[in-house]
């Protein structure tokens, strides 16, 4: 008889280890608390504008190529997936720009223009880069980590050593590189996880490799299109899933999780229930309360939340032929941003502020001769208490005022369509912790990078998906996380069975 899997939320890795667990032959059951599929990757139209509501960058296809393989699909029947050039335009309060580039050369051209020096530099970095990259394949990205003994099973000491740990990612780039633009946006790679590269291990310096050496990337018609191809797989794996179906509890027994309850009372029982909800505020709204759920979350106060965002989505009804697909405006003082943001925990005064506009690549998110501007400024995660609804305003005013300032001329008078996202919305749509983008923030100090292992310490069965799991947040590592946290219960179930067995 098939072992029953209940998979709470429908979010990428959610559905990653709903689709990995079915192609295995078990029984998926997957509840989305939400109207559609997809948590954090998600669409909203309005006046004609498209705009994928979160992320809206692809790196390291190959996780969804991995996936769709694991269920005896190819990818490319489902998606079209194509490189973006130049990859970012960043644009600096001084006036410099630069644009990165996937191509070598002409990235080498680009910070010959910027900074000569720095050339031999960089192509040392990159292959700095791609050792830990190359040295990460043999463990990050095979298995479900759950701190630094796994590591070690994978790894010799020369691989350890190899992988710098006492340095934090800044310390790595300044090792390399001396022009402070080029650090900064080389820094700034370490956001698509949501850390501080003063707090984040140098390890994290392989998404430089990620960046320039396996390219950044867009899907044909939207991000969200990822979810429909996943949710294509579904039905061909006869998953069962329901949207607009809110858990309320896991129900246990004797510490064994057994199944779940739904908002209208219903239980659902399964063998093996995966949580898309971040591991803390699970425990802290799923599991029954008790000293022990109590124990585990306080135990777990080290991992804290990345950064959230404040999101304006604004349809423009012009063209701003300066900008590209993603754009990067950086703040003037790195080291001032990111400790407001991360140590004080308040919003910085001068944020660095990115710009997505898939209509510069796909014109059918936007009306002929206007702009879908995608929005996203960093913010602290919410501390108890908090309500952005008092300074929303306030910060959109500091936002469209860097904008303004950084060359994009009278934007108020321009917007035509606006939506807003705070991070009390992203708390109260996908129920993570403060409100957080990415999961769980990478910290040397406190966490020395790692995650929440998906296994469960307190209940038997019960397991979890999503960023603040191994391997962190963005597209391809909560992709990952639900295969790897598949290969988990594949682990324990081989486990169990050979355990009967003797």
């Amino acid at each position: 008889m098939k072992k029953k899997v209940i998979v709470i939320g429908g979010g990428i890795g959610g559905l990653s280890s709903a689709i990995s667990l079915a192609a295995e032959g078990y029984d998926v059951q997957l509840f989305e608390a939400n109207e559609r599929l997809g948590g954090k990757c998600n669409i909203r139209s309005g006046s004609g504008f498209t705009f994928d509501t979160g992320p809206s960058i692809l790196t390291m296809p190959w996780t969804l190529e991995q996936l769709f393989t694991r269920a005896g699909k190819n990818l490319s029947d489902y998606l079209t997936v194509k490189r973006v050039e130049p990859q970012w335009r960043t644009f600096f309060e001084d006036g410099v720009t630069i644009d990165l580039k996937g191509d070598l050369p002409d990235m080498l051209d680009e910070i010959d223009r910027i900074s000569p020096d720095d050339k031999s530099g960089f192509l040392d970095y990159i292959h700095y880069s791609s050792q830990i990259y190359e040295l990460c394949t043999k463990s990050f990205y095979q298995r479900s980590l759950s701190g630094l003994k796994d590591l070690r099973t994978s790894h010799s000491f020369k691989d350890l050593l190899a992988m710098d740990p006492m340095k934090s990612m800044n310390q790595a780039t300044k090792k390399f590189i001396r022009d402070p633009h080029l650090q900064q946006l080389l820094d700034f790679l370490v956001m698509y996880v949501g850390s501080s590269p003063y707090q984040a291990p140098a390890v994290l310096s392989q998404l430089a490799y990620v960046q320039f050496g396996l390219g950044v990337h867009y899907v044909e018609g939207g991000m969200y299109n990822i979810i429909r191809a996943m949710q294509k797989v579904l039905d061909e794996l006869d998953v069962r899933y329901r949207t607009n179906t809110r858990v309320t509890q896991v129900i246990e027994s004797n510490g064994v999780a057994k199944g779940v309850q739904i908002e209208n009372g219903d239980v659902i029982y399964g063998d093996i229930i995966i949580s898309n909800l971040e591991v803390i505020p699970a425990y802290e709204t799923l599991v029954p309360d008790s000293n022990q759920a109590k124990q585990e979350v306080k135990k777990l106060q080290t991992f804290e939340p990345s950064v959230s965002g404040l999101v304006l989505l604004l349809g423009m009804d012009q063209t701003y032929p300066q900008l590209a697909h993603h754009n990067f405006f950086f703040s003037k003082d790195p080291k001032l941003e990111f400790k407001q943001i991360f140590e004080e925990k308040r919003p910085a005064n001068d944020p660095t502020i990115y710009i997505g506009i898939s209509s510069k690549s796909d014109s059918t998110h936007a009306p002929k001769g206007k702009e879908n501007h995608f929005i996203l400024t960093h913010v602290p995660p919410l501390k108890p208490g908090d309500d952005w609804s008092t300074f929303k305003e306030e910060y959109r005013e500091v936002v469209l005022s860097k904008l303004e300032r950084n060359g994009l001329k009278n934007i108020r008078e321009h917007i035509e369509f606006e939506y807003t996202f705070t991070p009390n919305d992203l708390k109260q749509l996908y129920g993570s912790n403060g409100g957080s983008i990415y999961g769980v923030a990478a910290n040397k100090k406190t966490n020395g990078g790692f995650k929440i292992p998906s296994r469960s310490q307190l209940l038997k069965n019960l397991y979890f998906v999503g960023g603040s799991t191994h391997p962190g947040g963005g597209v391809p590592m909560v992709t990952l996380s639900g295969q790897l946290t598949a290969d988990l219960v594949l682990e324990d179930d081989t486990h169990l069975g050979s355990s009967t067995g003797s």
